[in-house]
């Protein structure tokens, strides 16, 4: 629920809603640890004005560029995107 707690808080000020999402947990050591990463391929988002679908059901539904979909969710974040050859 923290993690829950966090994430929704974290997308709603970029304007998002965090549909769904996965995550995969294991234990380590005794001690449980998050095993998966956190990615648009493993949620739901959607643009929380518009509901513009932001995530790879972009691709199964033929919407839209899912790159497109991606930097526009990494750049709401704060994220800084680079150029790759």
């Amino acid at each position: 629920y923290a993690v829950n707690d966090v994430l929704k808080k974290l997308f709603a000020e970029a304007g998002l809603i965090l549909v769904d999402y996965k995550l995969e947990f294991g234990m380590f050591h005794d001690e449980l640890i998050l095993g998966d990463e956190f990615s648009p391929d493993g949620c739901r988002i959607w643009d929380a004005q518009t509901e513009k679908v932001l995530d790879k059901d972009r691709f199964r539904k033929g919407t839209g560029d899912v790159v497109e979909g991606y930097e526009e969710v990494a750049l709401r974040l704060g994220i800084k995107l680079t150029q790759t050859a």
